[in-house]
């Protein structure tokens, strides 16, 4: 599992060198816990930027990462090295606020939809186009009627953005594949499982990722 800047950095680079140009951090601190303060972002986004300077970095600000909501936009308001996007959990309380902030930092914001009601919530923000709209889904057998529900209510309420649909556990890679059939964007990597998909363990981000590109190109679509 990477986990410092270092090793971050590195699997950025592998990343690129495999097709992408995009990849999704979770900076940790120094005891290796997911963290929003400014002192660590900064790093890790350094690392990765001199690591792969073209592409795109992405951030998560789940919750749950330390301090939490309450002091969550006060890291967020800190950060002086500035990601390209942050997904953001509908689910959450302060999702709004989140986005503004990000918005009046310009920050893309990833709007990120567990449920159908967190699409309901979604679209009666009445916010203005996202950079893309995160489909996400738990680690369950059957995904496939709530995403089926989740692009019903954004295509009635007229969302346009780019969709990345991504799994955990035994749906990431059903998730996965139906990306690649209906033109979507995807992510993998060790956040959403530690195996491939034939059910052998992975050994790193790298096989992970290898794996996917090969789903993507036998679908007929490029990577990015």
């Amino acid at each position: 599992m990477p986990v410092t800047p270092a090793d971050l950095a590195a699997d950025a680079a592998a990343a690129f060198a495999l097709g992408l140009r995009h990849a999704h951090l979770h900076p940790r601190d120094a005891e290796g816990a997911e963290t929003l303060q400014p002192a660590f972002t900064d790093t890790t986004l350094a690392a990765c930027r001199a690591a792969a300077p073209d592409m795109a970095l992405g951030m998560g600000t789940g919750a749950w990462i330390a301090p939490g909501p309450a002091g969550r936009l006060a890291d967020l308001e800190g950060w002086r090295r500035l990601p390209d996007y942050v997904s953001v959990n509908l689910n959450e309380p302060d999702a709004p606020e989140v986005m503004a902030l990000m918005a009046d930092r310009r920050i893309g914001v990833e709007a990120g939809l567990w449920s159908d009601a967190d699409a309901m919530r979604f679209c009666a923000l009445d916010l203005p186009p996202q950079t893309r709209i995160l489909i996400e889904m738990p680690d369950t057998d059957d995904v496939d009627p709530e995403i089926d529900r989740i692009q019903a209510r954004l295509s009635a309420a007229g969302r346009t953005e780019p969709v990345l649909l991504h799994g955990q556990g035994t749906s990431a890679w059903p998730c996965l594949r139906r990306a690649a059939r209906e033109g979507h964007s995807s992510r993998i990597g060790f956040e959403d499982c530690d195996h491939l998909p034939d059910g052998t363990p992975a050994p790193d981000n790298a096989a992970l990722i290898a794996a996917a590109a090969g789903i993507f190109r036998d679908a007929g679509r490029p990577l990015a």
